[in-house]
């Protein structure tokens, strides 16, 4: 796949932040949030038509620069154009948030190497990559953060989707180990891990479970929607979450606490 944008809007107000899986779900949810705070975006997504289609509507809605990005995240062959495309658009680069995710479902026994890689190689890797990449950009713009959306699953046992799992779990772990190596440059990172959150990933679930499945163990009694972790993603971003890093932020309704049966 190559890289292609659309750049549209101007006038930042502060760094422009890089958000993988842009397109859709929690990521076009963080993206929004952003822009409406005054934050030029980059939406990374597989979907390049829907990253450059989001960015159009991001940047007419809340007159900020905004630019898609098709790009697949599994490749790490792709990323050096997709960070001149990015860097072409947004004069300086300040956060990532990664967002980007695929979810197995076959339990044990669907697991091949194919599934693994895909799992690993589309959570973990690329945040440690992208991170080593915009160093610089980082290290350039004072107060830069950055946030990995982990999972509940990090903690919950889950026999669905293990590889999954253990994605997010790793995500956890580097997030504290990296906190470690960024912290003396100013630089914080931290997660952000939903619960049930009612998006594109989860409906298909929803769909094919009984009504309430979800909703009963969860304290606040519904599903959480994207807008609602975007929220929790740019206040770790902002200046307001100045001294808080190697966090995890759960976003999940009173999930994890719950013993509801």
């Amino acid at each position: 796949m190559t890289t292609n944008e659309s750049v549209v809007g101007s006038g930042a107000l502060s760094t422009g932040v890089v958000i993988t899986g842009g397109a859709s779900g929690i990521g076009l949810a963080t993206a929004r949030a952003l822009a409406q705070a005054g934050r030029p975006v980059a939406l990374w997504d597989i979907n390049q038509a829907k990253a450059v289609s989001e960015a159009a509507r991001i940047a007419d809605e809340f007159g900020c620069a905004a630019v898609g990005v098709g790009v697949d995240l599994s490749d790490p062959s792709l990323y050096a154009a997709a960070l001149r495309t990015t860097r072409s658009a947004l004069t300086d680069i300040g956060g990532l948030v990664h967002a980007a995710g695929v979810v197995d479902t076959g339990s044990l026994d669907g697991v091949t190497v194919d599934v693994w890689d895909l799992g690993i190689n589309t959570h973990l890797r690329p945040l440690i990559l992208l991170i080593k990449e915009l160093l610089p950009d980082f290290e350039a713009n004072p107060g830069s953060a950055i946030v990995g959306i982990a999972s509940i699953n990090a903690t919950l046992g889950n026999a669905v989707n293990p590889v999954y799992s253990a994605a997010k779990g790793g995500m956890l772990s580097m997030v504290r180990s990296l906190a470690d190596r960024l912290g003396p440059a100013g630089i914080r990172i931290n997660c952000v891990s939903p619960g049930q959150i009612l998006t594109p990933m989860l409906q298909p679930t929803v769909d094919a479970l009984p009504a309430g499945a979800f909703e009963r163990r969860i304290l606040l009694g519904r599903l959480g929607h994207p807008d609602e972790v975007a929220r929790a993603v740019r206040f770790l971003l902002s200046a307001e979450a100045s001294y808080i890093t190697a966090a995890e932020l759960v976003v999940d309704g009173g999930n994890i606490s719950s013993q509801r049966m």
